[in-house]
């Protein structure tokens, strides 16, 4: 297991300082590239307007580091049931009271303010809560995450591309595998020494897996392109009873965004229309639409606890990574993160990135599905609210790892877990199959 050092408080607080100046500046790009009616405008029921997120991640930081860690008074109290988001779906957030988007960011902006007052002298220690400058990375992360969503925002939208960035590094599987052998045997998955880990990462356990071959590469749009020409919508075998529904419900005969014109397929990327390049990994598919891809290629998807072994067990060691290539924090020629390109790289890419065993690109570029329930760790505790992570156990959500072109390192971990409905398309979401060994 992987123990990280113990940093000191000027460390911990120039990290915090950097998590939280880094997110701010996405929030600020993701507000101020539209006009006032487009942030207030809901883009689709599936998502808050662009609005309401700013002003949430505002509250969010005003409640836990001015109220529960300086103990401060409420500035604004009355807006806090307006930005719960467990009170309010998404669809109905428009007819809420929002805040216009200029107290928004006033409001976001007077928040912050205080906050960089209260991490330059707050103690970073005596509690779980403050310990390591917790609080102040789970802000950050909570930031990162509205960041995330609001591309998402971005990308439902209709109109002109109001986004930019570099395409990402070149690929290619030439000389690749096509698989790669995992052995049997234990493994720690899971955290007890990351210390801005969430809940849900924690405790560190150990987990027996047998052996398995998991693809070196995601799935891509070429592969993804055959199951589709093969009928694989129309027939009913690949399918789970629930997915089989919802795609004659829906019509859906293609990843999202995807549609068929002049003999190719094109798709719709933050306001541009391209084809659909076959060497990049497919997105936005759901949890459904992967395990039907992966039953019709005769594979199955990779279990939670084989997406992490593959990812950050090193056989020579025997040691959980914190990251497939290493403890060391992710960096442009790793791993494709934070927004720094707006599409995943072609499969192949980041080779610096790979895990000990050769697998690439589990870090970054798509969230990949598994087939695993979301559930607890054992030994499980709900740290520092419920609804972070355990309202969430059960069936009904599914576990995706990884993290995506989309997530910014400071949200994603070789131990980071992400979940949600199997009938979600919309998000970053690719996935990459398994098979017995």
């Amino acid at each position: 297991m992987t123990e990280t050092p113990v940093a000191t408080d000027d460390v911990l607080r120039k990290r915090a300082l950097e998590a939280l100046t880094t997110a701010r500046a996405r929030t600020t790009l993701l507000t101020e590239c539209v006009d006032d009616d487009e942030l207030t405008a809901q883009h689709s029921p599936l998502m808050s307007p662009l609005v309401w997120d700013l002003a949430h991640i505002g509250n969010q930081e005003e409640q836990w580091l001015l109220r529960a860690v300086a103990g401060r008074d409420a500035i604004r109290p009355e807006i806090d049931s307006v930005y719960d988001a467990f009170e309010h779906p998404r669809a109905e957030r428009p007819t809420l009271p929002l805040l216009s988007p200029a107290d928004s960011r006033t409001y976001a902006s007077d928040i912050r303010g205080r906050v960089l007052d209260i991490l330059e002298a707050h103690p970073l220690h005596g509690s779980a809560l403050v310990d390591s400058a917790f609080v102040f990375g789970m802000i950050a992360q909570h930031e990162q995450q509205h960041d995330e969503t609001m591309l998402i925002t971005h990308q439902l939208r209709r109109g002109p591309a109001a986004l930019d960035a570099p395409e990402p590094p070149g690929g290619g599987t030439t000389g690749l595998p096509a698989e790669v052998l995992v052995p049997a045997g234990p493994f720690t998955m899971g955290t007890s020494a990351e210390p801005w880990a969430l809940d849900n990462e924690r405790p560190a356990h150990h987990r027996q897996v047998d052996a398995f071959l998991i693809d070196t590469t995601p799935v891509t749009n070429g592969a993804f392109q055959a199951f589709v020409a093969d009928g694989g919508y129309t027939d009913e075998r690949w399918w789970a009873p629930e997915g089989w529904d919802q795609i004659r419900k829906h019509d859906i005969g293609a990843p999202l965004f995807w549609r068929r014109e002049g003999g190719q397929w094109l798709r719709r990327r933050f306001g541009v229309t391209e084809p659909v390049p076959e060497d990049e990994p497919v997105l936005h598919v759901s949890w459904y639409e992967a395990d039907a891809y992966a039953r019709w290629a005769g594979r199955r998807l990779p279990t939670e606890a084989e997406w992490e072994k593959a990812a950050r067990h090193d056989p020579a060691s025997g040691r959980s990574r914190r990251y497939p290539w290493g403890d060391e924090d992710p960096t442009p020629g790793r791993a494709n993160l934070g927004q720094r390109h707006l599409r995943p790289a072609p499969a192949g890419a980041y080779p610096e990135g790979a895990s000990p065993l050769g697998v690439r690109q589990l870090i970054g570029d798509v969230w990949e599905w598994t087939s695993s329930d979301f559930l607890p760790y054992p030994g499980f505790a709900a740290f520092p609210y419920r609804e972070y992570s355990e309202v969430f156990f059960g069936p009904g959500h599914k576990v995706l790892r990884g993290g995506s072109f989309a997530v910014d390192p400071v949200a994603c971990r070789g131990t980071f877990r992400n979940w949600d409905l199997p009938v979600r398309r919309q998000i970053f979401s690719g996935f990459r199959t398994a098979r017995d060994a």
